[in-house]
């Protein structure tokens, strides 16, 4: 099961990140988020092939993941940031629990 969340979680990263990447329009900070975005897509990716042995790296996402709903959290509840942004972070929070699930578990 390990591998079926790690690769959603790449994938997921992939298609959040990517089209940032590409956008006409983007600023500089934006596509640095989105690179930022996808290379932790890559890092799920790389522990995808192996989570035994690249678990720790989970620890990164993990606190990427919770820095980002507590960064950005606070500005959806505002309206602050489109609507759109809270289903992401909501997509964030069940990743980190996964992983959390994954890494306490031993």
């Amino acid at each position: 099961m390990e591998p079926i969340i790690l690769w959603g979680a790449a994938a997921y990263n992939l298609a959040i990140g990517g089209p940032g990447l590409v956008k006409s329009g983007a600023s500089r900070e934006g596509r640095v988020v989105s690179l930022l975005v996808v290379c932790f897509g890559l890092v799920y990716a790389i522990a995808a092939t192996d989570p035994a042995r690249f678990a720790p790296m989970l620890w990164a996402g993990v606190l990427g993941k919770l820095g980002v709903i507590a960064l950005l959290a606070p500005a959806v509840r505002r309206g602050e940031l489109p609507r759109a942004v809270g289903w992401v972070l909501a997509g964030d929070a069940l990743f980190t629990a996964a992983f959390l699930v994954m890494l306490l578990r031993g």
